[in-house]
């Protein structure tokens, strides 16, 4: 019989439905049993796409006795962690604390007033390798519990107390008198701390298991774009070409799995995350806009593809990942032999492709073979003897037959709910890729997406809701949501300049700025006002794999700021980095994002009024020119007209704009130019080529440190 999971919609609660567990979502069915009962509660908190929940749950969870001690001592709770971030990230620091470390499943033992008293991540079944068994642990709780409730209590305290301490606002001294200021210093100190973690053999950053760390690498080419120094630069170009030559990259479908376990990026952990791929997707984007060099295009298109091809939800959402397992085995899916790969290309040309892309009998991986490139494709064609430009067109030929082959396989199980941070971060990188290489495809299923989210995804009062499947969409929205949405929807209007999206954005960081800021010492919380208490109100600063709420929305407000004209925007993003100066001097790579508002705060960010038709002539070639151009620090607004109201009654217009173009005239020739700094202007200029020198310009004012 289905557990209390059967009516959830969640892919990850949906596969622990039929354990012999009786397991309860969180809600107030769950903490009111304990309560009455007098029973803990033991809290696993996990997600779809984790290899070792899986493992966990056949060992143990589809066990009956070990069900049978959980039914009758606890009152247990399983939580999708996507689902339900701000659970995970209060109790993934109490397992951090006990432990010294953390990662998923994580196993939590509860009070009925959800303190934590003792966790851990994955046990076995039995003591294996060093860790106690799952039996043991389970046993000794239950004794605890029955026969030294005050020593359970007494620890309870002291963790929840340390849990409080760690998430409550930090002062940058000792002095809570000397106000911390946000100087370029911070972008220094992270820079001296990235190139000290870099792996200048292989690229990525410390030693293995690698993760792709994009907002690091954005940074750097922020940096470089600051300084003018070339060293940042190549420390990006190295990660990005050594990660598209590895395993970790799908060589025939595109797209990145989450990590590699390895140094050199050859075997990965396979599951592949939304988020992973926006974030890289935009890394890739910006690395072709500072380089010009088509392999980076090529990797940003094809990971594109791979978004639109397998991620995208029927209703227009992204999906949340795919699993590394396929029939049981971790890798199955994308694994090839010398044989297979012969069956499909035929004995001549597989030769080839295997000796381009590594595939031996021995094999790379368990005997098997995961594609990667250990020499170039150049290096290979120059080796050989081959002729260049035929071995490309051959070896795309191939991958796309073996792509077909491949898509007859079982596939990976795949999560698709639609989460709001998650695709908003998919339609940031989607649009500015679409707008940069002039896809409409691309830009058409960010506004999709978009759509979806802001129709399907909200209350009835207009707050958002977090995540959605099957028809129904709950939970509410987490800062980040907010945040990584607007950002999106501001792409989103660079890309089209409609005004629809700047107007919402506009909505969306009001309702932040109303519901989520800490007024006392700046910042942002990652909960509401309105949200359900918890053991902590957490602030949310610190970075993993995604940006933090905090520093999306800071990241949002110095460019809303900028564009709209908003003073108090500008001002809650002051705030917000200045109360994560302590996290930045702590730890300045663990806050990428959070220093890459800073960057755009401190620098004189130009707004750039331009008054033509967008979609034609020269207004369009010079919006293209300045596109190619990498300029992260400027904002865009185009409108065919500077008067909304006489010339184009059909327009669109947003408010939220009208300042930027008060008082601003259309000249000849198309378009007309005018560049701003602190709400001030320089006199316009007008014309395609006339732009072109503007933009020029701009990017030599960039290289200024102060700029």
């Amino acid at each position: 019989m289905p557990n209390q999971l059967a009516g959830e919609t969640s892919p990850y609660l949906l596969q622990h439905a039929d354990n012999p567990v009786d397991w309860y979502a969180w809600g107030e069915a769950a903490l009111a049993r304990s309560r009455e009962e007098d029973k803990p509660i033991f809290l696993s908190i996990g997600y779809a796409a984790c290899h070792w929940c899986h493992v966990m749950e056949h060992e143990s969870f589809e066990d009956e006795a070990i069900a049978a001690i959980l039914n009758e001592h606890f009152v247990c709770i399983k939580v999708d962690r996507e689902e339900r971030p701000d659970l995970d990230q209060i109790y993934m620091n109490a397992v951090q604390q006990l432990t010294g470390h953390g990662g998923w499943p994580m196993s939590v033992f509860l009070t009925p007033d959800l303190k934590p008293f003792f966790g851990g991540t994955y046990w076995p079944p039995e003591p294996r390798m060093g860790m106690p068994g799952f039996r043991q642990v389970l046993t000794a709780c239950i004794d605890f519990w029955k026969n030294r409730r005050d020593a359970v209590h007494q620890q309870a305290d002291r963790l929840a107390e340390s849990v409080r301490a760690h998430f409550a606002t930090r002062r940058r001294t000792e002095n809570e008198y000397e106000a911390p200021v946000p100087s370029a210093d911070l972008l220094e100190l992270a820079e001296g701390q990235l190139r000290d973690s870099f792996d200048f053999a292989n690229g990525g950053f410390n030693s293995a298991p690698k993760f792709p760390h994009a907002m690091d690498l954005e940074l750097l080419l922020r940096i470089w774009r600051r300084t003018g120094r070339e060293q940042p630069l190549e420390m990006v170009r190295l990660n990005l070409t050594k990660m598209a030559m590895g395993g970790i990259y799908d060589h025939l479908a595109g797209g990145f799995a989450r990590y590699s376990v390895d140094a050199r990026w050859l075997v990965p952990h396979f599951e592949k995350m939304l988020y992973d791929n926006a974030l890289l997707l935009g890394v890739y984007v910006d690395m072709y806009r500072a380089s010009k060099d088509a392999f980076f295009r090529r990797i940003a298109a094809e990971t594109a593809e791979y978004v639109l091809n397998y991620m995208t939800d029927e209703a227009g959402g992204f999906c949340s990942s795919e699993d590394a397992d396929s029939e049981g085995v971790e890798g199955k899916f994308y694994v090839w032999t010398p044989d297979e790969i012969a069956a499909i290309l035929g004995p001549e040309r597989a030769e080839r492709f295997c000796y381009v892309y590594d595939v031996s009998e021995g094999g790379n991986f368990e005997g098997k073979n995961i594609l990667n490139l250990p020499k170039t494709v150049e290096a290979c064609a120059r080796l050989k003897g081959w002729d260049l430009e035929e071995l490309a067109t051959d070896l795309a030929a191939c991958r796309e037959a073996l792509l077909a082959a491949r898509d007859k396989r079982v596939r990976p199980g795949k999560d698709d709910k639609v989460l709001g941070n998650w695709n908003g971060l998919m339609i940031a990188s989607l649009a500015k890729a679409g707008a940069l290489f002039d896809e409409p495809r691309y830009v058409a299923a960010a506004a999709r997406a978009a759509d979806f989210i802001l129709s399907q995804m909200r209350r009835d009062d207009g707050r958002l809701l977090h995540t959605y499947r099957a028809g129904k969409a709950h939970l509410n929205a987490y800062l980040d949501d907010y945040a990584c949405l607007a950002n999106g929807l501001f792409e989103l209007y660079e890309a089209t300049f409609a005004e629809r999206w700047i107007t919402t954005a506009v909505e969306l960081m009001e309702t932040t700025l109303k519901h989520f800021r800490d007024r006392e010492h700046g910042g942002f919380f990652f909960t509401a006002d309105d949200h359900e208490q918890l053991l902590v109100r957490a602030k949310d600063t610190l970075e993993s794999s995604v940006p933090s709420g905090g520093a999306m929305a800071a990241t949002v407000l110095v460019r809303l700021g900028k564009l709209c004209g908003r003073a108090d925007f500008l001002a809650a993003a002051g705030d917000a980095i200045t109360d994560a100066i302590g996290i930045i001097e702590r730890a300045p790579t663990a806050a990428g994002q959070m220093l890459i508002a800073l960057d755009g705060y401190l620098s004189a960010m130009p707004e750039i009024a331009m008054l033509g038709d967008h979609g034609t002539g020269e207004t369009h070639k010079a919006i293209h020119n300045l596109r190619r151009r990498y300029l992260p620090n400027h904002v865009l607004a185009v409108r065919k007209h500077a008067d909304p109201t006489g010339h184009d009654p059909k327009a669109e217009t947003s408010p939220d704009l009208d300042p930027i173009f008060a008082g601003k005239q259309n000249l000849d020739p198309e378009p007309t130019v005018y560049i701003c700094r602190k709400f001030a202007c320089a006199a316009p200029v007008s014309g395609g080529v006339e732009a072109a020198k503007a933009w020029k310009r701009l990017e030599e004012e960039a290289r200024k440190a102060d700029v």
